[in-house]
């Protein structure tokens, strides 16, 4: 894992001046500086107006004792959005709006649901998330005992 994410790290700055240097070629200097400014901007407005709905989302949801997975999942995704927004470049840009744009962001959570589900079976077993099966139900407790009723003393002595 840490290989991995060293190789990461040196890979996404490699990608992004490559690119940045071919659009600067093709569109000129001032153009692609303008073009990841906006970039800039656009991506922090579209990420705060979507924060905010999804976090009305997770609110009401919340308070409406609905489990909020799917709204946990869009906040998170749009995060990751986010972050990757702030990076300068154009791919971490383009990685950043299919998180944040409401149009492509169910397909990124389908693919964020699926790995953390994969890793998390990778991690805890192929039962995962334990499912109880008949050997593991708990058998419900029966009291034995009969229905009366309950009277005070005071009413018992005003029906005598």
């Amino acid at each position: 894992m840490p290989a991995l994410l060293l190789l990461v790290l040196v890979a996404i700055p490699i990608v992004e001046i490559y690119v940045i240097i071919q659009v600067g070629h093709a569109i000129g200097a001032w153009w692609t500086l303008l073009l990841l400014v906006a970039e800039t901007f656009v991506g922090a407005w579209l990420v705060r107006r979507e924060g905010r709905r999804a976090w009305r989302t997770l609110v009401d949801q919340l308070s409406q004792g609905i489990p909020p997975t799917r709204a946990a999942v869009d906040g998170a995704v749009i995060l990751l959005g986010g972050l990757l927004l702030i990076i300068p470049g154009f791919v971490t840009d383009f990685l950043g709006f299919l998180c944040v744009l409401p149009i492509t962001r169910p397909l990124v959570r389908r693919a964020v649901v699926g790995w953390v589900g994969h890793r998390s079976r990778a991690r805890l077993g192929p039962t995962w998330p334990a499912r109880p099966g008949p050997d593991t139900r708990v058998a419900p407790e029966v009291i034995e005992g009969h229905i009366s009723t309950v009277v005070r003393a005071d009413q018992r002595d005003e029906e005598r």
